[in-house]
């Protein structure tokens, strides 16, 4: 059951990062889930040093993850097209 809600929350995730980066014509729902899982591991290194993945859903959590998608986003872009949108 938890990998379920890791994938709904992390395309949630994603999604809410990709329309902050105004990337969500680009992607699908596969490419989000992705990116939101991704970003929450990231936004975990970031911020907390990797333990985000295992404490519970919050809004500090939720928060930290959404950051690390965008940060994430970021950088593909960056890598992408040489600038940040």
């Amino acid at each position: 059951m938890g990998i379920i809600i890791w994938l709904v929350i992390g395309g949630v995730i994603g999604w809410l990062a990709s329309i902050i980066m105004r990337t969500d014509a680009q992607q699908g729902i596969f490419l989000n889930i992705i990116v939101g899982v991704v970003g929450a591991f990231l936004g975990g290194l970031l911020f907390t040093g990797g333990s985000i993945n295992n404490a519970p859903l919050t809004i500090y959590s939720f928060l930290v993850s959404l950051v690390g998608a965008v940060v994430l986003l970021a950088i593909v872009n960056l890598v992408r097209r040489g600038r940040v949108r």
